[in-house]
């Protein structure tokens, strides 16, 4: 027999009102995800420019591109394990918690990248212990943005939650700046050899620096008010996160991933699209250090951007905004890889700019907030990080796919993986479109409804 719960809310009072403090909760989820997706975005480069010739050699370029781009899914794989773990974790225990223990672990698993072998010096034990240690990247990542949004959110006003919410999402293309900014000299200054030989590892070995930061600025996160107060006020036992979720919002957690499908734009752009332009088997030409920039010039117009975009999402809702950078996001994507396609370098950063930069971060800026008021505070980590995660971890195998219908010799890739984005994307959309927005409602409203 199902035992109904009964509401695990107290009421706010004007001292807990008081002690909200968005402003600090937006910073330390800023500086939170910058750092830790740092980490994540350096594996994510390092996965297209150099693991296929160090961790995957072989005769065959396809071959190579596919196993090292394989790891990169790998990361996605094990995230919704720790989307479950961390997310019971963070509702059962406190959303500063989660965010300690997870950058600690982030900040482990790629120092230890920098350490590893080469597939030359141990053979097959390199890739092995690379898959391990990406597997552990993405098990701790599952748990930063769900516990960090979460913690904004819960402090923030209902009138702006969109706009502090977005810093978050903001931190992370800090980390992709940090990481792109790290690689770029040493790709410029170090003659190729050296580069492949020795000069990758210094910015995972860097990652030494998140492991302090990581202790010390999580440590200094105050609970929201609102989630100590129904910590303390709950008179019933609480089922286990993930029961309750799968139990109470089923359709909810269904949609939410299928939403998440819209990265494929940043699949499509920034990781396969890199991997079109500078691997020898396309043919096409460019640089490794010249799509750095790329990549950086994507990222650094979405910081700009997504808190632009947040604050829209306070005033005319998250699903206009969902909606429209689904769209014109995944069909433009043609437009970037036809531009590498012509080998125009200032296309290319035209093309990127306007795709990546600002029509996906309309969607980015607010998914965040927008998932997060699909459920109700006493699953919010939880529900929050299964459905990206699940979603990601899906998404992930889109540029080894990419990669397998439009192989290097392939004519008509950019139509072809063009048009495969926008239809994922469309996915996303109807899912966006059946469900209810929640702008201007209060999370008081939203746990009742």
């Amino acid at each position: 027999m199902t035992v109904m719960h009964r509401r695990e809310t107290t009421p706010i009072t004007d001292g807990d009102a008081a002690r909200k403090d968005p402003k600090k909760a937006a910073m330390s989820g800023w500086i939170g995800s910058a750092l830790e997706y740092y980490d994540f975005a350096l594996y994510s480069l390092a996965a297209t420019l150099l693991f296929p010739t160090i961790f995957f050699p072989t005769e065959n370029p396809t071959v190579g591109i596919i196993a090292s781009l394989a790891t990169y899914a790998v990361g996605y794989v094990s995230r919704p394990l720790g989307a479950v773990v961390l997310g019971a974790y963070g509702d059962s225990h406190g959303r500063k918690k989660v965010l300690v223990f997870a950058m600690l672990l982030m900040g482990f698993a790629t120092f230890a990248v920098g350490l590893l072998p080469t597939y030359g010096q141990v053979g097959l034990l390199a890739p092995v212990l690379l898959v391990i240690l990406r597997l552990i990247q993405g098990f701790a990542v599952a748990g930063e943005l769900g516990g960090a949004s979460a913690m904004i959110v819960e402090h923030s006003p209902d009138a702006r939650r969109g706009f502090f919410a977005s810093f978050s999402l903001q931190g992370t293309q800090v980390g992709s700046i940090l990481a792109t900014a790290v690689l770029i000299p040493l790709a410029a200054l170090l003659p190729d050899e050296e580069f492949h030989s020795w000069g990758w590892r210094l910015p995972f070995l860097l990652s030494a620096v998140v492991i302090v930061a990581g202790y010390v600025i999580r440590r200094r996160v105050q609970e929201p008010p609102a989630y100590l107060a129904q910590s303390e006020g709950a008179e019933t036992k609480r089922r286990f996160p993930l029961i309750d979720l799968l139990r109470t919002h089923p359709w909810v957690l269904v949609r939410c991933i299928a939403m998440t499908f819209t990265n494929v734009i940043g699949m499509a752009t920034l990781i396969f699209g890199v991997s079109y332009a500078t691997q020898k088997g396309y043919g096409v030409g460019f640089s490794s250090s010249e799509f750095l920039w790329v990549t950086m010039a994507a990222n650094v117009t979405a910081v700009l951007t997504i808190p632009v975009f947040g604050a829209l999402s306070d005033r005319i809702g998250r699903r206009p905004l969902m909606v429209a950078g689904g769209i014109s996001g995944g069909l433009l994507t043609m437009a970037y890889l036809w531009a590498i396609q012509q080998g125009s370098l200032p296309l290319v950063f035209v093309c990127v700019v306007i795709v990546q930069g600002v029509l996906f971060q309309m969607w980015n800026a607010t998914f965040a907030t927008f998932f997060q008021e699909q459920f109700p505070m006493r699953m919010r980590v939880t529900g929050f990080a299964v459905s990206q995660n699940i979603g990601l971890m899906i998404a992930s195998f889109f540029p080894s796919l990419f990669t397998a219908i439009a192989p290097p010799g392939s004519a008509n890739i950019p139509l072809v993986i063009g048009m495969t984005t926008l239809g994922i994307c469309l996915v996303s959309v109807v899912a966006t479109l059946m469900s209810a927005d929640t702008k201007g409602k209060s999370l008081d409203d939203l746990e009742a409804s």
